[in-house]
């Protein structure tokens, strides 16, 4: 790999990174609920990749896996209700917290692939899960005396951490069978599918909202759903998975910056400190299973 290379996969991770961290931002700013803007961003995102998805199969005359399908549209179901959860929980409470406890999903992996996969967790892998749980502890601790609201958002938000495993689980052997942007597409286009059905199930509208929300979601369609991933993608084919995934695990900590900035959202002093013991569990986590 030349040095131009590595640069620019190095680029393309940190834009990307950066972009995820807003993107519970913006799900706030919609004057939407969670599901409707989860909808949006990944039917706008859908549709930007259709393009370079029937390009590839029509030139290329490929001839998609069934088991990969089968896997993509699993996956596809996992992510619908886990956007459902997480974007929702942002809307009831704030960015940081639902975002935060989100990324709890490499326990749930590990303890998935435990249990369906036989992979055996080591010391490390009980240590980051016992770590990470002492984290949510501090978070919710002050709820117990006085209530701020948030127990919602941490709740909807290890929900959808679960759901997100069960689509991390579902893409590992999916992967096997697919490549990325087919992956990608037919899972993106099952989330969407999903999403649009449970819409009507909670009576909320799919039409009558403001000029700006409509912006904040071709935004996130667009420059999240597409643009990001495929940055972080592309970086992903460059640069080890021992850098990437870490670094996209601090996604929490541009959203706290971001949202204190523009949401006036500011995190009290233990939300701070359970916040720092999550990612440091997680951390452990990753790192266990990476090795």
């Amino acid at each position: 790999m030349n040095l131009s290379q590595n640069k620019k996969a190095y680029i393309a991770l940190i834009i990307g990174f950066i972009l995820i961290g807003v993107s519970p931002i913006l799900i706030k700013l919609a004057h939407a609920p969670g599901i409707v803007t989860s909808f949006y961003r990944l039917s706008i995102g859908t549709i930007v990749l259709s393009g370079p998805f029937i390009y590839f199969v029509v030139k290329g005359k490929c001839k998609l896996n069934k088991k990969g399908i089968r896997f993509a549209v699993l996956g596809g179901i996992c992510f619908s209700i886990d956007m459902s959860l997480w974007s929702t929980g942002i809307v009831a409470t704030n960015a940081t917290i639902p975002t935060l406890v989100g990324n709890l999903a490499p326990l749930w992996v590990g303890i998935g692939a435990m249990i369906f996969f036989k992979e055996k967790q080591k010391i490390r892998f009980w240590l980051g899960l016992l770590l990470a749980i002492a984290g949510v502890a501090l978070l919710v601790i002050r709820d117990f005396f006085e209530a701020t609201g948030l127990f919602k958002g941490i709740f909807l938000g290890l929900m959808a951490g679960v759901f997100y495993a069960g689509y991390q689980l579902f893409t590992q052997p999916g992967r096997k069978y697919l490549d990325t942007l087919s992956y990608l597409f037919i899972s993106s286009l099952t989330t969407s599918i999903i999403l649009a059905i449970i819409i009507p199930i909670f009576n909320y509208n799919y039409l009558g909202y403001d000029n700006i929300t409509w912006i904040l979601w071709l935004i996130m369609g667009v420059g999240l759903q597409a643009g990001a991933w495929f940055l972080i993608n592309y970086s992903q084919g460059h640069i080890p998975a021992s850098v990437v995934s870490p670094t996209l695990l601090g996604q929490p900590v541009i959203t706290a910056i971001v949202g204190s900035l523009f949401l006036d959202e500011s995190l009290t002093f233990w939300q701070i400190i359970g916040g720092i013991v999550i990612i440091l569990g997680v951390y452990i986590v990753y790192f266990n299973r990476s090795k």
